[in-house]
């Protein structure tokens, strides 16, 4: 039977960050066996990895939110690379994902992913965004894979959000990410809702990282930040902008494992 894990991802405390499945599997599977997986778990994202033969990446990694599979997930890599560790993978870790080769290693005890950059371009804002959120955006911009990056006026306004999830969803956007200068020793804040792949509210979000990153790099003129994502459960992301690759350091937890019977 398929063994999984259950991760705790971005913090060092259990019951906080974000929570992903992985199961490291030894062959192929089916696309509707995944997904079905991924909405029984119904965690914001479930991980698959299995060992390939490729001279340029040791494990092939899929992500599947209860409703689809995605293009990249920071906190479900981190996760995997978490639960290959336990099993005695030695780093660096590379996967050949829907986002090229990414690459997890272990450095002074926190597990950091290299990721591509993926800067947003202003844009204006979308009719009825800030009814959707309850705040008044002060720059927007497209990055990532169509994901609305939405600057706001502090941190407390971010921590504040109550959006409407239908009218959210009703954007021309995967996610919206809505972010601010931070705060309690935080160089920036977020928070990340994503209603139309089955994620209202994502509690910590590496993704989105990749496009907060080169936002704040160009606001506050550095490239090294310590990031929060101010969800109910939280999550800290350290974060470093190297040109075009976005190097996301964070720590993980396991909180369960078991075996699938199916």
């Amino acid at each position: 039977m398929p063994e999984y894990r259950v991760i705790d991802a971005f913090t060092d405390q259990p019951l906080s960050g974000n929570p992903a499945a992985v199961l490291v599997l030894d062959d192929t599977y089916p696309d509707a066996w995944a997904q079905g997986i991924a909405a029984e778990f119904n965690l914001s994202e479930t991980a698959f990895a299995r060992r390939i033969d490729d001279p340029d990446a040791d494990f092939e990694l899929r992500w599947f939110t209860p409703v689809t599979e995605i293009d990249l997930c920071g906190h479900a890599t981190l996760a995997t690379a978490h639960a290959l560790t336990e099993l005695g993978e030695r780093g660096p870790i590379r996967f050949s994902t829907r986002s090229g080769v990414l690459t997890v290693q272990n450095r002074d005890g926190r597990l950091w992913m290299d990721f591509p950059a993926r800067p947003a371009t202003a844009t204006d804002a979308p009719d009825g965004l800030a009814a959707a959120l309850g705040a008044e955006p002060r720059w927007t911009g497209i990055g990532g894979n169509n994901d609305l990056l939405v600057e706001l006026a502090d941190a407390a306004t971010v921590r504040a959000l109550d959006p409407d999830p239908a009218a959210i969803r009703a954007l021309p956007a995967r996610m919206v990410i809505a972010t601010a200068p931070g705060d309690d020793g935080y160089d920036t804040v977020s928070r990340c809702f994503a209603p139309a792949m089955g994620v209202p509210e994502d509690p910590v979000t590496g993704s989105a990282h990749t496009v907060i990153a080169p936002h704040w790099a160009s606001r506050l003129g550095r490239t090294e930040f310590l990031a929060h994502q101010a969800s109910r459960r939280g999550g800290d992301l350290y974060l470093r902008l190297d040109g075009d690759r976005v190097h996301i350091g964070g720590d993980a937890v396991t909180v369960a494992t078991g075996d699938l019977d199916l």
